[in-house]
């Protein structure tokens, strides 16, 4: 494991299950498209361990019989539905507010790598009221490629003006910790988050949290003691 970079410059975080509970939304949103299609609503905590894995996995568990042709050609009204729902239940999880201010009060820089569309990403991030505060936003469109490769993560960093090296990277899924370590950050795995099923300490990840403000008491320890 790395040690805590000494002359931290940014954090970067994932969107949904890290700085947003929005699972509540994306289900209303699948709730109304079963209704539509006269299709059983799943229960909500199967389709809320999937969240991070994107709308095909939402879909999935209310179509698990169906191909995946036919699957994909639900999305586009599905992401239809959660644009019309989007934010109404979402909102930061408990301490990410305070975390989000003692970095700003520290004067670094933080951002966003999602492998949520850019359109939904970007209206969300408005909605929410981080449109000018985010050094940077990558969606999961933004390039050719998504998490857990790399490339999304640097070009954060680039756009933050941030040094890789000098940044961390916090995400609820093994994707976010496998792209963190790849661009050369250190990698900070929550337990607060959807997981997808997962166990955060099986994940490789420099640390690993329960509760936002305890990368909050870190941010401010080391700041007393620089």
């Amino acid at each position: 494991m790395k040690p805590f970079p000494d002359h931290l410059q940014g954090v970067l975080f994932d969107l949904d299950g890290t700085l947003l509970d929005s699972a509540a939304d994306l289900y209303a949103a699948l709730k109304v498209q079963c209704g539509e299609m006269g299709v059983a609503v799943p229960a909500y905590e199967p389709v809320r361990d999937v969240v991070s894995r994107g709308s095909r996995a939402i879909l999935r568990c209310a179509f698990p019989h169906v191909d995946e042709a036919a699957l994909a050609a639900l999305v586009p009204r599905y992401l239809v539905l959660y644009q019309a729902l989007m934010a109404e239940q979402t909102r930061a999880f408990d301490g990410v507010d305070e975390l989000l201010a003692t970095i700003e009060e520290r004067g670094l820089g933080w951002g966003i790598v999602t492998n949520k569309p850019g359109f939904l990403t970007d209206e969300l991030v408005q909605r929410i009221g981080w449109g000018h505060r985010a050094a940077a936003v990558v969606s999961g469109d933004t390039l050719p490629v998504k998490k857990p490769d790399p490339a999304p993560v640097l070009l954060a960093c680039e756009r933050a003006g941030l040094e890789p090296a000098r940044c961390l990277f916090v995400g609820d899924d093994r994707r976010d910790v496998l792209a963190g370590h790849a661009a050369g950050l250190y990698t900070v795995a929550v337990r607060w988050g959807y997981l997808d099923g997962g166990d955060p300490d099986q994940w490789g990840a420099d640390l690993v949290i329960d509760h936002p403000a305890d990368l909050r008491a870190r941010l401010l320890h080391q700041r007393a003691t620089a």
